[in-house]
């Protein structure tokens, strides 16, 4: 079953369903009530396949495990969810490789500026060598990481000013960046001005043109109007991220090993789905951005990855993850230092 854009923004059913988490008649008796707690919205195809998942576990092992999902930071920021999920306040939590990097290092090697050209060289890498040298360190932190990581796409580069085709066309572009070393380095090393600044001001940010850009996979340009004040979108597909579904290790280990046979494997089957659910919503988004007005384009990523060689920005990032890391990079992103 494919998720339609329309299913995407229309599941309202299923948005009351979540807002606030179900007990159901059965909950009472399950053997492990654990919570599942996320940063994003309801109609997002995560929460979708996650609603899918949670009864399909239910299902499968009569009752005895009952995940409630609580979308939107119900339960806080994503830093706050990360301490729960360390603390076992919470069971299960998703997160972004990039913001996990706080806790370990080496997660946000995925998203590495113009590391990957396609979904293929991203899927050959996360699902390859790379994907499980990150969760062998993200096990050393005591979270338990699912094999398939769930998709947030790539992201693409906005403007009001002008279309950014080329390196030169970053020159001084005041572009906003999240709080991240690895975000200003890169735009840094592009000869851009990155400015960091909340999400929640994006928008007034770029109306009275304190920055004349930003970077986001499409379907957040869409969500959050940003097309209202935004004229370019260059499809840099500069930076891929993520999510890794993430366990407490203590509530894990409880339960029985046949449970978690059952558990993991609906997880990285609904994992699987989101992926190709938020590939066709993002080709669909492309169309309607395109129809409100947005000026799309497609920059040479190989331009783009020399200048970035040339101001040392992979050597400096090399150092940082070490040799090892990088290699299992290059061998699916090609050789970047």
């Amino acid at each position: 079953m494919s998720i339609s854009r329309r299913t995407v923004l229309r599941s309202t059913a299923l948005a009351a369903s979540l807002a606030v988490p179900m007990h159901r008649a059965f909950a009472q008796k399950a053997e492990f009530n654990y919570k599942y707690a996320n940063n994003l919205p309801v109609t997002h195809p995560l929460n979708i396949r996650a609603k899918e998942m949670a009864d399909a576990i239910r299902a499968e092992t009569g009752g005895r495990v009952d995940i409630q999902i609580f979308p939107s930071n119900q339960l806080g920021s994503d830093t706050d969810m990360l301490s729960q999920l360390r603390s076992g306040g919470v069971e299960f939590f998703t997160l972004s490789g990039l913001i996990l990097s706080t806790l370990v290092p080496s997660a946000s090697i995925s998203g590495v500026g113009f590391a990957f050209n396609d979904y293929a060289s991203v899927w050959k890498a996360m699902d390859g060598e790379l994907g499980a040298h990150i969760r062998q360190q993200i096990a050393k932190a005591n979270i338990v990481p699912m094999e398939k990581i769930w998709d947030n796409g790539f992201r693409q580069i906005t403007s009001s000013s002008r279309a950014i085709a080329a390196p030169q066309d970053m020159k001084g572009f005041k572009i906003r960046v999240p709080v991240s070393p690895l975000w200003t380095s890169m735009f840094k090393a592009l000869d851009a001005a990155p400015t960091s600044i909340n999400f929640a001001e994006v928008y007034s940010a770029l109306q009275t043109k304190i920055v004349d850009g930003q970077e986001n996979p499409l379907a957040i340009i869409a969500t959050a109007k940003l097309y209202e004040v935004q004229k370019y979108c260059s499809l840099s597909n500069h930076m891929w991220d993520g999510f890794w579904f993430l366990a407490n290790r203590r509530a894990w280990e409880k339960l029985p090993a046949d449970l978690r046979t059952v558990v993991a494997r609906h997880i990285n089957a609904a994992g699987m789905k989101e992926r190709a659910d938020v590939a066709e919503l993002n080709a669909g988004l492309q169309k309607e951005l395109a129809a409100k007005g947005m000026a799309f384009n497609q920059p040479d990523a190989a331009a783009f990855r020399d200048q970035l060689r040339k101001a040392g920005f992979y050597g400096e990032w090399k150092a940082k993850y070490g040799d090892e890391a990088w290699a299992l990079l290059e061998r699916s992103a090609g050789k970047l230092a």
